[in-house]
């Protein structure tokens, strides 16, 4: 009895949730997923069951992400709260059924929605358009039969209304964008692939019945991306035709996003004329072969720009800061620079220099004092060397960009000059050629904490400064500038990499240590740093980064063994918030230990390893995914036979399946000849965001969508 007194007693002193106030409340409520509140917290109690309904927690809906929602809940949800649902989000749920959208017509209200990755069939959106009269934002699919005279004259008056469409083709098409008369923003992703699934060569013309002109007369943001393919290139031409006939007054950003060679015509130079006519532009992204060795950013006007992207192009220094920057004029704009593969940007000019020349850190300093609000820089693919000039260093100029939440950098750019140069390159796997006692060669030891590996090397390093001083970044990626992955899209696997940078050759585990004083990182890249021994610093970033939830390695150290492996699973055993882990590395071995570290990654929803000659357990998988119950993507290209590949996926689906709906399972052989018709099968969420390699900093202008 004294027990019990004691206990109650402790509870009577203790906080009761419902004594808080219904503000707070419903702030921690917003965290909670919608679902999870109508079909469940809100049965709770009174209280909360009047606040679950708040219409802070109602008008807005995101589903994009709830991987455990299926067909049962999402009808119900609109059952209980469809007509208070101002904002629907369903990009990528793949795994419900197309009659799921049938219930979102209960939704009488709504202004956006988003159906990116939803089944939707051409009657379907009819019929769900013509009862959203109040529609003025929305993002589809259009798969191939879609068939835009199956929509209602109702569909189309809705159709009419909208003023934001983004539209992702995997068909030859116009989709809807004829039927919305009104658009101001139009976002258009072609994923359309040159060759059908029979091998036959598709064409880029448009279906019997396309020939109708869109409307872009009120347009102020035209996006357009392509994935790689000739198909993709066609169809983006005839949606711009109609732009280079008449180029909107009101057109304020205006982007293309084009890999490869993607050639001008006649019809665009017209439209990049009359651009540079009548348009002053906040943002711009154009193909390189449009800008490379053309006058034309001489010519074009800019208002107050928020973006630019030059990714891949051969633009100078020189250029940039005359044409772009203006000679340094205040550009506090500009919040987001993606100069990705611009191989000359830091040079004063391009027609003599060699990429591997020193930079110009004068053209450095001057975009960093007139950009000096940018929270988004990317300058990965490509060499950019500091010279041994005192205070010059890129680490040490970029350290005044305070405002940074992402950044991208080639390796070889954050080394000491006078490493690179007196320290020749480290070579761990060799043994010493001497007599008497015996070296042992196993798992190498390394320092366990932070004070250990300061006192090795980096304190005074300029890329040690340059993280101290970017505290609150919250995306890094450091890439080795010739770095490339052996899944590129719509190819072959590549079999063999390029060499690292010689001046990369010095950046190893005491770099990665320095990454370990960002607190807020949220997401780290680091591919092909050729100086990784043992891996300790990734320990620290476990220890020391605990908002880490994506993280991506390739190609660390010595290419014939994974080095890095017993700091890696020490590392796994901190990641408590970790939820997308890609991994690609020759010879790596996804054994028992490896998954029994990885299990302590209790929020991990995404797995993709992509290794050359590697092998894989198959019982420890299984046992993997039956531990950790929040996976749902579970992607491997190994070096496995296609029995052992195929065995594994079929056991993961049949136990799994049923208890995760949204289970994505792809095991598959990395040099097998079919394994481009395998990835075209992966939901495109997935592919995009983790299976696929690349650098995803100012990729996109920010807040381009929801």
């Amino acid at each position: 009895q004294e027990v019990v007194s004691e206990e109650s007693e402790e509870e009577s002193n203790g906080v009761n949730l419902m004594e808080f106030s219904d503000e707070i409340l419903l702030h921690i409520l917003s965290y909670v997923p919608c679902t999870d509140l109508v079909l469940n917290v809100r049965r709770t109690c009174r209280k909360l069951a009047t606040l679950c309904l708040d219409k802070s927690l109602t008008h807005t809906v995101l589903l994009q992400k709830d991987y455990k929602v299926n067909k049962d809940k999402v009808k119900q949800l609109m059952r209980d709260i469809g007509k208070e649902i101002y904002q629907l989000n369903m990009a990528g749920c793949y795994w419900l059924p197309s009659s799921t959208i049938d219930h979102v017509t209960r939704c009488k209200n709504l202004v956006k929605l988003n159906l990116s990755g939803c089944h939707v069939t051409s009657l379907r959106l009819s019929k769900m358009l013509s009862t959203l009269q109040h529609l003025r934002s929305l993002a589809i699919d259009v798969n191939p039969g879609f068939d835009a005279s199956q929509l209602s004259s109702e569909c189309k008056a809705t159709l009419s209304r909208v003023s934001e469409l983004k539209q992702t083709l995997y068909t030859p098409s116009y989709g809807v964008v004829p039927c919305c008369t009104s658009l101001e923003k139009l976002l258009l992703y072609f994923e359309i692939l040159d060759r059908s699934r029979e091998g036959f060569m598709l064409s880029g013309q448009l279906m019997v019945g396309e020939s109708n002109v869109p409307h872009y007369q009120n347009l102020r943001i035209f996006y357009a991306r392509l994935a790689p393919g000739y198909v993709n290139q066609e169809v983006v031409r005839l949606y711009l035709a109609v732009l280079s006939d008449r180029t909107p007054e009101n057109l304020h950003a205006f982007l293309i996003s084009a890999p490869g060679s993607f050639a001008e015509t006649g019809a665009t130079k017209n439209l990049l004329d009359s651009m540079a006519r009548n348009v002053r532009l906040d943002a711009l992204q154009l193909p390189k072969a449009w800008i490379n060795g053309s006058g034309l950013l001489q010519h074009l006007k800019f208002n107050n720009p928020f973006y630019f992207s030059f990714s891949r192009c051969t633009l100078s220094g020189g250029h940039l800061i005359q044409r772009v920057i203006n000679g340094g004029r205040d550009l506090k704009s500009l919040t987001s620079l993606n100069l990705s593969g611009c191989v000359h940007c830091l040079a004063p000019e391009s027609l003599f220099r060699k990429a591997e020349d020193d930079i110009d850190s004068s053209i450095l300093e001057s975009l960093v004092v007139s950009c000096c609000n940018l929270r988004h820089l990317n300058l990965s693919a490509a060499h950019h060397h500091s010279s041994e000039s005192i205070g010059n260093h890129l680490c040490q100029l970029l350290s005044r960009l305070k405002h940074l939440l992402s950044l991208a950098l080639p390796v070889c750019s954050i080394t000491d000059v006078a490493a690179s140069v007196e320290k020749p390159p480290t070579t761990p796997n060799l043994v010493p050629q001497t007599f008497g006692r015996k070296v042992r060669i196993g798992i190498q030891t390394y320092p366990r904490n932070l004070g250990d590996q300061a006192n090795q090397k980096i304190e005074s390093s300029v890329f040690w400064a340059l993280m101290g001083s970017l505290r609150f970044l919250e995306t890094l990626e450091i890439i080795g500038s010739s770095f490339s992955s052996a899944m590129p899209r719509n190819e072959p696997a590549i079999r063999n990499s390029l060499p690292p940078c010689v001046r990369a050759q010095s950046v190893g585990d005491s770099e990665v240590a320095a990454i370990s004083q960002l607190t807020y990182l949220q997401s780290l890249t680091l591919a092909q740093l050729p100086n990784i021994l043992t891996g300790s610093g990734l320990v620290n970033i476990g220890l020391q980064c605990q908002h880490l939830r994506t993280l991506s390695l390739a190609n660390l150290g010595m290419m014939g063994k994974v080095v890095y492996m017993s700091a890696l699973m020490d590392m796994l055993k901190h990641c408590k918030c970790l939820r997308d882990l890609r991994l690609e590395q020759p010879y790596f071995c996804a054994g028992a230990q490896f998954f029994q570290a990885l299990s302590h990654c209790s929020s991990l929803q995404r797995l993709c390893i992509v290794s050359r000659s590697g092998t894989l357990q198959s019982d420890a998988v299984m046992s993997f995914m039956a531990n950790c119950l929040e996976v749902i993507m579970c992607h491997m290209f190994m070096g496995e036979s296609l029995t052992v590949c195929k065995n594994l996926q079929q056991s993961i689906v049949r136990s799994f399946q049923a208890e995760r709906p949204a289970l994505n399972v792809v095991i598959f052989p990395l040099l097998h000849e079919d394994l481009t018709e395998v990835i075209r099968d992966v939901p495109m969420r997935h592919l995009d965001e983790i299976t696929l390699f690349k650098s995803r900093v100012a990729e996109e202008p920010p807040n381009l969508w929801w």
